[in-house]
């Protein structure tokens, strides 16, 4: 003991030596006590014994003071030895069969004990180092962790030399325990997360009147009670922990012990958490953690993360973690040591930091960050509104004033019509519809047209039309379409077909000329060729609207057999195709209408004719372009989540831009259908490859087909499942056609990037950073090649060679203009990450400026700082240091826990780039588009940082 006590930071970090059961403790002798071994004295004295614990660092510990004949009642009842002046074991169970002992020294007086201390710890040393000599004689070999072999034995002063330096290690440990350490322990090792544990004893105790059965609540519920149902295993270990904490194994709890357990793992100290966490791996309470121990751990912890591939490797793992923690070889790690584990991860990642920067101070817009007025912040916000959107603004704004336009044109021009008095407002209000269907039937198709479209991104066109909005301009219209029919129709079918048949004579007899001498009936007008192709037109497209919503495109909806066939993207794609024939239809009818005969006032097919041919003349380049595009797969794989790689041979003429991409077809599958995929190779790679995702019917038959003809990888090749040119089964034949653009291939007009993928979302920004590497390679070897071309200038050369100088100023310099860029992509299966772990790599190593910066996020693993995810923590930064791989994605690049914190990450790049304009890219699910599109105007409005967002969905 130091100064007479112990040390604050808690009784349960001594050291106890260790020995056989057949291990005899020495005793102490006493010899300068004035009255001898006497246990009686004349004036009455009590005796009392003294348990004193000597430490590694040779100091004493004061564990209790207890009168002599409690102590000696205490050991009659539990059938222990009396040991007079000698040191009483404490019993501890576990597969080793040792007993910790701990040296007790009796005095005869309490009142003496301060007089006697230093003669005290003088013999306890001399009794410790006997003791570690006994030790030596019995237990001279090391441990082995690898394969559990023995080792020769060591020289006595090993084990010394072993316990020595790990002492010496505890103690720069607890020294090195500062307030910042502690403020980071307080936020690790949470078995209940902060949210939930604030509110969540109200909603636990419901769950145990629920569950509980006679008061009593089983063990198997119990993982249900405190909400870790997904974590099962993990909670029954944190029950089965705490009970033989209580020195009790039940299968079942009532409320009160429920209630003491929530307390525990609910508890703010992090010193109590973490020793729940040492007892979990502890299984058998004696104080150490073995090899064996860390192994069922891992496993625990992997288990409950949904690590299937750390389970695999938990016995490498754990002599990894055994490796770092026992440099002494003593074959156990203690508490502290987990504990500096724990706390000092952190000086481990020192591999892709977020967005590490010097000083955020420095580069933080102080500008953007002022106060502002609610004028000035209404103003800064329309103003950022209006240049994110003046593209959609101004054509939304023109459609909707020519409609406006043509449906007033054609209502005045019926208003002075006779017809208008026999049918009124009904004629004038369907004929108004029916000159914005005529407009809007024609234009629907241009928004697919994208071969057009590919190309006008190209030009000065795209400055002022937004491109990347063309399948939500082809809805809206598509929407507009739907109003126009209910307003042509219906006004034609309620309103004014009965108006029509219930006119007097005298009203009727001008319109003759027009519907025939005898007044038709209702039938007779719905019958006739207008009628027919009305209402064929209109079954059409009420059969495409539906199958194109959401709900059955992505199968949302769940049918009955047969009628599921109705769900699906082929049911979506074969429906389209009855536009062929809408457009037929429409045709006929703008020919034969009622009120009009002269053929130039007939406009439907005018409209019509230049779209249409447009339309038409793209689907016949696409058919003949498909063919000439033979291609040839150099490689197949199957990767986990059922993602299939197709690598092919680039055919001749083929250019593409990063992010844009592909249609591919596979006869195999059907010979009508043809599907978009993102190029996932590099303008500048000899290949052409895709990653197709399972999502539907069609990819479903695809991988089906290219199984097939795939075998097991050999050769510590990745992929479940691989094929190339020498498998010898024949691979199915595969048709392309593009390419075609999207948003993310104007990337390089910005300065800095932000590339946010989800799943296989990711597939177009591996392009794109493959691109940018290349691009960045390029740029350094040009810089070097020009270095290398001028010649040194000097007294002994004055002058330059005008030819060297010509050539060198000459050829075009490469300049790249973004200068960062951020890859945050999200997953929730950790064999995602083999889709792409090649090109990960490749870009870790050959990125020396570091201009990209990729982080990897597995949403199956819980957050950092809980408690079923800290090992996995303190082992992925370990094993980075030591292998250089991350051990979830097998790869150089980290992988964090839980969804990133998007307004943090936008955040942190806003202060790391001010002035700066940044391109915000996402593919994947609509729900984070909208947040991350909200963030993007929030940052616009507060600092001088420009976001711009672009979004695809796949």
């Amino acid at each position: 003991m130091r100064g007479g006590a112990a040390p604050a930071a808690g009784a349960g970090h001594h050291q106890r030596w260790s020995g056989s059961a057949g291990t005899t403790p020495r005793s102490l002798s006493t010899g300068s006590s004035p009255r001898g071994s006497d246990r009686s004295s004349d004036d009455g004295e009590e005796l009392v014994e003294v348990t004193l614990d000597l430490q590694e660092d040779d100091t004493i510990i004061l564990r209790s003071v207890e009168p002599a004949a409690a102590a000696a009642a205490a050991a009659a009842a539990t059938g222990a030895p009396r040991l007079p002046l000698g040191a009483r074991g404490d019993r501890s169970g576990g597969a080793s069969s040792s007993r910790s002992r701990s040296p007790s020294i009796r005095r005869t007086s309490s009142h003496r004990l301060l007089q006697f201390s230093q003669e005290l710890k003088a013999e306890a040393m001399s009794i410790a180092r006997q003791f570690s000599q006994d030790l030596t004689k019995r237990f001279g070999r090391t441990h082995s962790r690898a394969e559990g072999q023995e080792h020769p034995q060591a020289p006595a002063s090993g084990i010394d030399a072993a316990l020595a330096a790990r002492a010496a290690r505890r103690q720069r440990a607890q020294l090195d325990r500062t307030r910042s350490g502690a403020h980071k322990a307080l936020r690790g090792l949470r078995f209940i997360s902060s949210n939930q544990a604030n509110n969540a004893w109200m909603e636990v105790q419901a769950n145990f009147d629920r569950l509980a059965c006679d008061g009593f609540l089983s063990r198997a519920d119990f993982a249900e009670c405190i909400g870790m149902t997904e974590s099962k295993e993990f909670a029954l270990e944190l029950f089965d922990t705490l009970s033989r904490r209580r020195q009790m194994q039940v299968d079942r709890i009532n409320k009160e012990e429920l209630r003491e357990i929530w307390q525990q793992i609910t508890d703010n100290s992090f010193d109590s958490r973490l020793q729940i966490f040492f007892d979990m791996v502890d299984k058998n309470a004696d104080g150490r953690i073995g090899e064996e121990e860390v192994k069922e751990i891992i496993m625990l912890s992997a288990s409950a993360n949904k690590l299937s591939r750390l389970k695999e490797q938990a016995e490498e793992y754990a002599a990894l973690i055994m490796e770092e923690l026992d440099p002494e070889g003593l074959g156990y790690i203690e508490l502290w040591q987990l504990e500096t584990l724990l706390l000092q991860k952190d000086t481990y990642m020192n591999y892709s930091q977020a967005l590490s920067y010097t000083s955020q101070a420095l580069s933080q817009n102080l500008a953007g960050l002022r106060k502002k007025s609610p004028i000035r912040k209404i103003s800064t916000t329309l103003s950022y509104y209006l240049e994110d959107n003046w593209k959609r603004l101004w054509v939304l704004a023109l459609w909707i004033a020519i409609m406006a336009g043509l449906f007033t044109w054609k209502f005045m021009q019926y208003r002075n019509r006779y017809v208008f008095n026999v049918m009124g407002y009904c004629v004038t209000t369907a004929k108004g519809a029916a000159e914005t269907l005529k407009l809007n039937m024609a234009i629907i198709l241009l928004p697919v047209c994208r071969n057009t479209i590919t190309w006008l991104r190209n030009t000065r066109a795209a400055r002022a039309l937004p491109f990347d909005d063309n399948i939500n301009f082809h809805k809206t219209i598509a929407a507009a379409i739907v109003v126009g029919i209910i307003l042509h129709a219906g006004n034609h079918l309620v309103c004014d077909f009965p108006r029509l048949i219930n006119s007097s004579p005298e009203k009727y007899a001008p319109l003759g000329q027009y519907f025939g001498e005898t007044k038709p009936t209702y039938f007779t007008l719905v019958r006739g060729v207008e009628g027919i192709t009305g209402v064929i037109m209109v079954v059409c497209m009420i059969i495409a609207f539906t199958l194109a919503t959401r709900w059955f495109r992505r199968s949302l909806v769940k049918l009955p057999k047969p009628l599921d066939k109705l769900t699906g993207f082929n049911a979506f794609w074969y429906s389209h195709h009855l536009f062929i024939i809408v457009y037929l239809a429409l045709i006929v009818h703008g020919q034969c209408l009622y009120l009009i005969h002269v053929w130039y006032r007939k406009t439907t097919w005018m409209y019509l004719a230049v779209p249409v041919c447009l339309y038409v003349g793209e689907r016949v380049l696409r058919f003949f372009r498909s063919g000439n595009y033979s291609v040839r797969l150099l490689k197949v794989a199957i990767y986990p989540g059922n993602v299939l790689t197709l690598q092919m041979s680039k055919p001749p003429g083929f250019r593409y831009k990063s992010g844009q991409y592909m249609f591919v077809q596979c006869p195999a599958v059907s010979p009508f259908e043809w599907h978009p995929f993102s190029i996932t190779s590099a303008p500048g790679d000899d290949y052409l490859s895709i990653h197709v995702r399972q999502l539907g019917d069609w990819t479903r038959e695809l991988k089906r087909v290219f199984a097939a003809a795939c075998e097991p990888p050999v050769g510590g090749k990745s992929g479940l499942l691989r094929a190339d040119e020498t498998t010898k089964k024949a691979l199915p034949k595969l048709l392309i056609d593009g390419p075609y653009g999207s948003p993310a291939q104007d990337y390089s007009k910005y300065d800095v990037l932000l590339l946010v993928g989800l799943g296989i979302g990711a597939t177009p920004f591996i392009s794109i950073l493959k691109d940018l590497l290349n691009n960045i390679i390029k740029m350094e070897e040009e810089e070097d090649a020009s270095t290398d071309l001028y010649p040194p200038v000097g007294p002994n050369k004055p002058h330059i060679d005008l030819g060297t100088l010509m050539t060198v100023t000459s050829k075009p310099k490469r300049v790249l203009r973004t200068t960062n860029a951020y890859f945050y992509w999200v997953t929730r299966e950790q064999g995602s990450f083999d889709w792409f772990k090649g090109v990960m790599n490749e870009i870790a190593e050959l990125d020396q400026r570091n201009i990209i910066e990729m982080h990897n996020y597995l949403t199956s693993v819980y957050e950092e700082g809980d408690a079923r995810s800290a090992l996995i923590t303190m082992l992925q930064a370990l094993n980075h240091a030591k292998n250089g791989v991350d051990i979830v994605s097998g790869t150089k690049v980290r992988t964090h826990f839980a969804k990133p914190n998007w307004k943090k990450v936008l955040s942190k790049i806003a202060s790391k780039h001010p002035y700066a304009k940044i391109g915000v890219f996402y593919c994947g699910a609509p729900v984070l588009a909208q947040e991350l599109n909200k963030l993007c105007h929030e940052f616009n409005g507060k600092s001088t940082t420009k976001f711009e967002f672009h979004k695809e969905h796949f």
